[in-house]
């Protein structure tokens, strides 16, 4: 293979001065550089109302795309397999206080790359395999990691699920309570990828203590709603909490674990060398800044508007007499349930997508359909929030909404909502519209 000296030269030069211009990328691998710029122009000139995406800062940006990419840190900070580590060391150290500031937490982890790699270690660090675990009903809410069959969790442990009464579409706590004395699990897992409804952590641990099991909350889709106090924190009422940092936090894709203090060295060697290698350390990097972000007074009000607008679409889809999955919304997402409107989640979500609203087709509960069609659709605002949109223009996306679903074959609602659509993008451009 022969190397050519001059792009190399380029992209040494170039990365070093101004890591985020896209010159080096243009030069070397145009191929790859017109797909990046497509895909950021299809976010520019979108609408995402998908629950777990946002947009990060430019700070996030300058953190995941530094040269800490370069440095391998086996083990943890004063604790590495490699020299060189006295930097990435202050760097974990700073994530890790950051995180713990935010959340009020004794310990936190901040080296697992997702949410699930975090679960997956909680459970590593807590319970024996063939253990039972309690969690919630994927098809009512939960996530593969709370014991689906096809996931870890159902294929290591005995999974038992729980989920929300047929009519009201909410947690029925005392149902949680009789399964949780009847199984016996060893953990109790807390927490959902497509819940509307505030969860009552505090019942949760009640229950935990009661049937002497542990309590482990996943925190993925909300971490950002309980940094800036829009929804009630778990951190005093579970043994362990795990997140993400892409979704409401507003920060890069990893995961993070928090727990108390005695539970600590269990967690870290769960993580590592339990089940991952060398840590991200750009991307850990990038999570101390959202973490630093989130400390931030703007963050606790960014945090109330993207429960406000959730509640806005949730009151114009009632308004218009569709169904909204538990009637209403507590925190960042909408379910709407599409049977009235005799058409399946993956048809609407194709049909939003060429107005230019991205959202995904979702089960709901007691869905008899497949996930790959469902019955549902999930709207979510963490990214439009971020944006900036006003509560009226949540409105007008709303209604956009409406009126693709009850005409998706119509050209001429297509192209009027995609007009309404770039004219709101163009007022609110992504962070670092103009960064390529």
């Amino acid at each position: 293979m022969q190397v050519d000296h001059k792009r190399t030269t380029l992209y040494i030069t170039v990365s070093m001065e101004s890591p985020l211009c896209g010159d080096a990328l243009r030069s070397f691998d145009p191929e790859l550089f017109n797909l990046v710029q497509r895909e950021h122009q299809r976010q520019a000139e979108t609408v995402d109302l998908i629950a777990s995406e946002n947009h990060v800062s430019m700070a996030v940006r300058e953190a995941l795309g530094s040269l800490l990419t370069d440095k391998y840190a086996e083990g943890y900070p004063g604790r590495r397999y490699y020299s060189g580590c006295g930097v990435v060391d202050e760097v974990e150290s700073l994530a890790i206080a950051r995180a713990k500031d935010v959340f009020g937490a004794e310990h936190a982890n901040v080296q697992p790359h997702s949410g699930s790699q975090a679960n997956f270690a909680a459970y590593l660090a807590l319970l024996p395999t063939g253990s039972t675990i309690l969690g919630m009903d994927l098809s009512h809410g939960g996530h593969l990691t709370h014991g689906a069959e096809v996931s870890f969790s159902g294929k290591f442990f005995r999974a038992a699920t729980y989920g929300v009464n047929r009519k009201t579409h909410v947690i029925d706590y005392e149902h949680v309570r009789s399964l949780a004395l009847h199984q016996r699990p060893a953990l109790i897992i807390a927490g959902a990828s497509s819940y509307p409804r505030v969860i009552d952590f505090a019942v949760f641990g009640e229950i935990a203590r009661e049937a002497g099991a542990l309590l482990m909350v996943d925190s993925a889709h909300i971490a950002g709603l309980i940094a800036g106090e829009a929804h009630p924190s778990p951190v005093p009422h579970a043994d362990i909490v795990t997140g993400t940092t892409q979704k409401t936090l507003r920060g890069p894709r990893g995961g993070f674990i928090l727990s108390k203090a005695e539970l600590g060295a269990r967690i870290d060697s769960a993580v590592f060398p339990g089940s991952q290698g060398g840590p991200l350390m750009h991307v850990i990097a990038a999570k101390a800044v959202c973490f630093q972000e989130a400390l931030l007074s703007s963050f606790k009000e960014y945090a109330q508007a993207v429960v406000s607008n959730a509640r806005i679409i949730a009151e114009e889809l009632l308004d218009a007499d569709l169904r909204v999955v538990s009637g209403g919304t507590d925190n960042h997402l909408v379910l709407i349930d599409l049977a009235n409107l005799n058409m399946t989640g993956k048809e609407a979500q194709d049909a939003l997508e060429r107005a230019g609203i991205v959202a995904n087709r979702n089960k709901i509960p007691y869905d008899t359909r497949s996930a790959m069609i469902a019955g549902g659709l999930r709207l979510g605002t963490p990214a439009i929030t971020t944006r900036g949109f006003t509560p009226e223009e949540v409105r007008t996306v709303s209604r956009d909404i409406i009126a693709v679903l009850r005409e998706p074959s119509s050209n001429s609602v297509r192209d009027r909502v995609r007009g309404s659509v770039l004219e709101m993008c163009r007022r609110h451009p992504i962070p670092g519209a103009d960064s390529l």
